[in-house]
């Protein structure tokens, strides 16, 4: 019998031992990319319109838009809009200084939405609708798509950009009611007006929104705040209320946007690191407490919104990734 080296022979006695060959377990499947929705509220300062498009420009974000379509109305022409059981030309938030103002918004909508951004509904006067029945509210988004289609002839602007009527016909897909208030007739209204989504809900915490009767029902999520990490709204002005009582103190505008940079960020992490629900956040084009919550804002999405894991998208775009994906598992594509 030939003679083994000590090797040899020492690797043919560990493979007996070992058996048959195991394969090596399967690795776990990939996590998804990490969503964050931000969107903005009445969307009047023209300011803040072109501020949020850089912002978007920088870190390749898409947002979305809840307009106020009072905002489409100079003093001259305000009384084009009457809110359900109001006189016309009333409205809560004021309407556009002038008709100059007007053409100026009217063209921020317009290069938003050529840059894939989500131009979505607030209504039109900002008022509180929970007690208003589902022909109030129908009244209400049919007030918003005549003054949105028709803004520029109603104001006597001119040239109106190709393809106006069809982006307030067919583009507009979302809406968020005023003060977050929202009642059973609003869900009932929202499929007939033609709307895929709402974001008026508020969740304990980050949620995967349902879809109920035809519509995607998103809520903005309570994350931990401030020392004792209590829950807060993630939204700017519930942590105005928070931090200054809705009294605005510029003086304390760093602490307020290190605050608010910690809990966006935290609640952004643990999302991260865990199961990867998407994450919104909310805010308005009003600048609170000396803008302590757009330059975090802008400090929060210039980290996160750029990292390989992660898309910032708007509402629609998330709706439509889903009910593609649907329908392909439907087909079983």
């Amino acid at each position: 019998m030939p003679r083994l080296f000590p090797v040899a022979a020492s690797c043919l006695a560990a493979l007996a031992l070992a058996g048959p060959a195991v394969a090596d377990p399967p690795a776990p499947p990939p996590k998804p990319k990490q969503i964050v929705i931000i969107s903005f509220d009445s969307a009047r300062e023209i300011s803040q319109w072109r501020r949020s498009r850089a912002l978007a420009e920088r870190t390749g974000a898409h947002f979305t838009y809840f307009l106020s379509c009072v905002f489409l109305l100079s003093p001259e022409t305000r009384k084009d809009y009457t809110g359900p059981g109001k006189s016309a030309g009333k409205s809560n938030i004021g309407f556009a200084a002038s008709k100059q103002e007007v053409a100026e918004r009217l063209e921020q909508i317009n290069l938003a939405a050529s840059e894939g951004h989500d131009i979505a509904s607030h209504g039109c006067g900002h008022f509180d609708g929970k007690g208003w029945s589902k022909a109030d509210w129908l009244a209400e988004f049919a007030a918003f798509k005549h003054i949105l289609g028709n803004a520029y002839s109603i104001n006597g602007i001119a040239p109106e950009p190709a393809g106006w009527h069809d982006l307030a016909r067919h583009a507009v897909t979302g809406f968020r009611a005023p003060y977050l208030s929202a009642n059973k007739a609003l869900y009932e209204a929202l499929p007939q007006a033609g709307f895929e989504y709402d974001a008026s809900g508020v969740s304990k915490g980050p949620a995967l929104p349902p879809e109920r009767g035809g519509i995607t029902r998103f809520s903005l999520p309570q994350i931990p705040e401030g020392p004792k990490s209590r829950p807060v709204i993630a939204m700017d002005y519930n942590l105005y209320v928070r931090h200054s009582g809705g009294f605005e103190k510029p003086g304390m505008a760093a602490e307020f946007t290190e605050r608010t940079y910690h809990a966006f960020r935290a609640a952004f992490d643990k999302e991260y690191q865990g199961k990867r629900i998407p994450l919104e956040l909310g805010f308005h084009f009003t600048q609170m407490n000396g803008g302590a919550y757009w330059d975090a804002l802008e400090r929060f999405a210039g980290e996160v919104c750029v990292m390989r894991q992660v898309e910032c998208i708007s509402f629609r775009d998330y709706v439509g990734r889903q009910r593609a994906g649907e329908r392909q598992a439907t087909v079983g594509g």
